[in-house]
Parts: C-alpha cells; structure tokens; sequence
C-alpha cells in the first residue's frame, strides 16, 4: 500500500511540472484490439477469441450475438502457444486428427497452421485428452464447440487477440532530441505501444536476416518441432556456412534454429525451408505478416538473402510483438538458451550476431546485413520504470552504416537510444 502511495504522489508531482503537451500528447502503435474496433465499426460478421479473457465471441452489426468460453489454451513458454492475428476461415471439419497429439478433434475449425479450434480431444479408444494446457489448439466443450461449428461460415474473419493493451503510460522527463543516423528506427514500448521515439517507421527498406525471425515463427506453427529432417547437398548451396551443418546427416527441427538465428545460417533457413517446401513457407510468412498487422512486409525467401525481402520498423516491431507473446522461445534462443525440443548436440560453438546477447536486459532478436540494406537489428530490452514496473521495449534499426564500432554502427546506435530513454523518460537499467 505503501508503495502505492508514493507512486500516486509522485505522478501528481510529474503532472503538475510538465505541461500538458508534454504528459498527454503521446503517439501510440495499434495492436491486435485494434483490429476488432475496426471490424466492430464496421459491423462485420466475425469471429473473436480473446486468450486473455478465455472468450470466444460472435459478432455481428456490431453487436455480441453469442460467447463460449475456453475450456483450455496453449502455452507459449513450451512451443504451444496459440497462432494470434487476423485469419480467414477457409476448411472445419466435424471430426479431424492430430498426427501431433495422435487424437481425434471434434467440431474442428482450422486457424493458421496446425492450429484449430475444436471440442474435447480424445483418444482412439474413445478415452479423453487431460491436460493443463492444449499444444497451441484452443479447446471448447464439446456443446459449445458444436455451436460455434454452426455458426461459422467460410471466409469469415477469425480474429485471435492474445493480449488487452496495458495503459501504462510513460511521462517525458525532459525532451532532449534524440539523433540517429540509420535510415530507419522506431523506440516503444510493445505491452502499451507508446512510441517514444521514430523516424521514417513506416518506410518499406530490405530487412536481410531479419527474414529468419518470420522463417522460425512459421515453421514452428506448421510442423511438428519433434521432427527431423535430413539434409541434402542442394540445401547447402546458400551464401554462408556452419560449423556442423553438413549433409547426409538429419537434425531436429528446433536444433536448425540455433545456427538459424543466433549465428544467421543461410544454409539452416534452406534446410528448414525444405521441410515443408521453399514456395509453400514463403506464402506460409507472408500470410503471417497479413495477420499480424505487417501491411508493409513483403518475404520472397527465408534467409534474407534477396533484397526484395522488405518491411518497415513499424512492422518488425509487430512481429517481435508476436513473438514475445505467443513463440518466445525464439527470442531465448537468440540469447543462446536452451529450450524444449531443441536436442543442440550439433552446434556449441556457434558466433553469436546478436550483439547484446549477454546483456542480463535483452530479451531477443535478431541481426542481420547486406549490401542493399545496410545493417539492421530487431532489439527488446526489459527495462525498469520509475515505479519498478519491467517493460518490454523495442529498438528496431534499419540501414545502419556500421556493425559494432564507432559512430553511426548498429550498437553504437543502440546504447545512444538506451542512454536517451535513461535520461529522458521513467525507465532505469535493470
């Protein structure tokens, strides 16, 4: 209580030193809430489950027709969590299977990948799943899931929220301009999306191995991760080689992220492009974008390698968004951790690109260069607020001169934007 006291009166002192401008004026990123307001003015027929609410509701003229609750949801931290964005639904079935979880799935709705919305699972012998959480499904009882089946109709917009915004607000402690010198860069804070601070966040500029973070999230929600995959000679071929990765020889599937995304193997984005095939994974990651809000975001391969692989800051900053919420395991392996299903026994001496991999704030992300694009990084920190609340921020660079040394590199350009959020606003390093 204590404590609660001395934050009110201290945001009543910062209130009454800052003018109004300066505490209200705030500009923030929409988030997938967003999208729902958009379909409720516009009196849409949809779709919408709410993770955090444990809701399923259908909408129609604007209004709430009917709402189901969920009866079990995955869990991000283990791989399960369930695929999030804005889908269409295409196919449901009144009985489907799930090579995965080897059960029958009744009053199925397919999501995106190898996710569906269903009713009680069960096994062969008729006797039902029980666990705490599903594999990344969102599981109804089976009355209710019979409902929504009936209800839903092909194309309809199915629209899975994962999180309500947070209203956390941050107050300007003073307002020293911030000088960049990368073409691109976009500074929020991804639970509430206050901006703090951009510059040309919308422009659409090659991402080159940024590619891999959108490579890794959709194969993980397409494929089983306890699978393998054997490469080939023809896999290898890309720019760039690892340590370990050889052909003749197969590796799991979570096991090709790490050179994948902490040393940004080219020949492991071709390899894991394999599985489910080169042209079918790229329409796989632009789909994804669609989803997730990235209007700007156009993939053509999965390592990053073609320059036509273009997004903007404000775009990857959706994606790390995603990727925080529903797939973070990607971003601890991009600190070098090790998570579940990985078996890592082929790769120990992989060169971390991430840059600040061993810094105890960084959450995740992502480096990567070519020519065309310059260097670029997805960075998310978990910093101290004044009120000793921890929040997830976001660096996105594009076009940076350099990589680690001097004015205007790819860190340098980071720790300038870490030092102004210290001095200019209610974060502290942790």
């Amino acid at each position: 209580m204590t404590g609660g006291i001395i934050h009110f009166f201290n945001i009543l002192f910062l209130l009454f030193n800052f003018s109004s401008a300066d505490v209200f004026n705030h500009r923030f990123v929409g988030n997938l809430e967003t999208l729902k307001e958009n379909l409720i003015a516009e009196k849409k027929e949809f779709i919408e489950v709410h993770l955090e609410e444990m809701k399923i509701r259908k909408h129609k003229d604007g209004v709430v027709e009917k709402e189901f609750g969920i009866f079990r949801k995955g869990d991000p931290d283990f791989w399960g969590g369930t695929a999030a964005g804005l889908y269409f639904i295409d196919s449901k079935s009144k009985l489907a299977y799930s090579s995965v979880s080897e059960v029958y799935m009744p009053w199925s709705i397919k999501i995106f990948g190898k996710y569906y919305i269903h009713g009680e699972p069960y096994y062969a012998d008729g006797s039902k799943m029980n666990s705490l959480s599903s594999g990344g499904c969102i599981q109804l009882l089976d009355k209710e899931a019979k409902l929504l089946y009936e209800l839903v109709k092909k194309n309809m917009p199915l629209l899975i929220i994962d999180k309500k915004r947070d209203n956390y607000r941050h107050l300007a402690l003073k307002n020293d301009p911030l000088e960049i010198n990368a073409k691109s860069y976009l500074v929020a804070d991804i639970d509430s999306g206050y901006v703090f601070s951009s510059q040309n966040e919308q422009e659409k500029l090659p991402i080159a191995s940024l590619t891999k973070l959108m490579t890794a999230t959709v194969i993980a929600e397409s494929v089983d991760l306890r699978k393998s995959i054997f490469v080939t000679e023809e896999m290898l071929k890309a720019y760039g080689s690892v340590d370990g990765l050889i052909s003749g020889k197969g590796f799991g599937l979570v096991e090709l992220f790490y050179p994948l995304l902490i040393q940004s193997s080219n020949d492991a984005a071709e390899a894991l492009a394999g599985f489910l095939g080169k042209k079918k994974t790229v329409d796989l990651m632009n789909q994804k974008a669609r989803a997730i809000m990235m209007e700007n975001t156009e993939f053509v391969d999965t390592s990053g390698l073609d320059e036509k692989n273009k997004s903007c800051a404000k775009d990857l900053f959706y994606l790390a968004r995603y990727i925080i919420y529903n797939r973070p395991p990607i971003f601890r392996i991009t600190r070098g951790e090790e998570v579940g299903f990985s078996r890592n026994t082929h790769f120990k001496k992989l060169k971390n690109k991430n840059l600040f991999y061993e810094d105890e704030r960084f959450i995740g992300g992502k480096t990567g260069f070519i020519k065309v694009s310059g260097y670029v990084g997805v960075f998310v920190f978990r910093l101290l607020g004044r009120d000793n609340n921890e929040r997830n921020i976001a660096i996105i660079i594009l076009g940076a001169e350099k990589m680690e040394k001097g004015e205007g590199s790819l860190k340098g350009e980071v720790e300038k934007i870490l030092k102004w959020l210290e001095s200019n606003h209610l974060i502290l390093h942790g």
